[in-house]
């Protein structure tokens, strides 16, 4: 794919030589530091990773579950002993 292309946000990055191996880790590292998510080993296939529209869901599922979880973790820690 040369500069001057567009790429749609549902078009492969991998296919279209966007990303390779190595970059699907620079993306990750990137991810993690720019939207505060974790992102396992499990996580990273091509269902959430190969497309803007699927790495865009993947932030948004993981940043939910994030929020959830600190929620769940201050009500925990908001709740009065023996009562």
């Amino acid at each position: 794919m040369g500069a001057d292309q567009d790429l749609s946000a549902s078009q492969s990055l991998l296919d279209s030589g966007v990303v390779d191996s190595t970059g699907v880790l620079e993306l990750v590292a990137f991810l993690e530091q720019s939207f505060g998510i974790e992102v396992k080993d499990a996580d990273m296939v091509p269902e959430n990773l190969d497309t803007i529209d699927n790495i865009a869901a993947f932030v948004r599922r993981k940043q939910a579950v994030g929020e959830a979880q600190a929620t769940t973790a201050e009500r925990r820690d908001n709740e009065i002993p023996g009562a």
